[in-house]
């Protein structure tokens, strides 16, 4: 895929999806989840934080779910914050959970990639972005 091709990707992911699932959500303002659930909120998206060691509790006014499963649906996008061995099993939950929740998306933040999630995702009919953050990728869009 090419420079281009990515960067309508990216944008065509950021302008269509609505509501986000933030695996790995910290309730620490300092940790880049938390600050990157508050820029998307303040951009109009829907971000549900899971975090299982949290659930329960709120952070930046939404309820903490302990997993994916947990999480209300819809939910168009899966954000991960988790290292790159951990994100396959939270893509292999948001392919599992696609149909009834809605999942479309699946990207991996900034230094998380995981190739043989990606391909099972891809195969499964997701779109795939790792190593990007959608903060960044919003504030570049401007």
């Amino acid at each position: 895929m090419s420079k281009s091709d990515t960067a309508d990707m990216i944008v065509g992911i950021l302008e269509t999806v609505n509501t986000i699932a933030l695996v790995g959500a910290s309730n620490k303002p300092a940790r880049p989840s938390y600050q990157v659930m508050e820029f998307l909120q303040g951009e109009g998206y829907k971000v549900i934080p899971i975090n299982p060691g949290q659930a329960g509790n709120e952070i930046l006014g939404e309820t903490v779910y302990a997993s994916l499963e947990d999480a209300p649906g819809p939910i168009d996008m899966v954000d991960i914050f988790r290292p790159s061995d951990a994100a396959g099993e939270v893509v292999r939950d948001a392919i599992r959970l696609s149909d009834d929740k809605g999942i479309t998306v699946a990207w991996m933040q900034l230094n998380i990639t995981n190739d043989k999630a990606k391909r099972e995702a891809e195969e499964a009919g997701l779109v795939v972005v790792q190593n990007r953050c959608p903060k960044i990728e919003l504030q570049k869009l401007g």
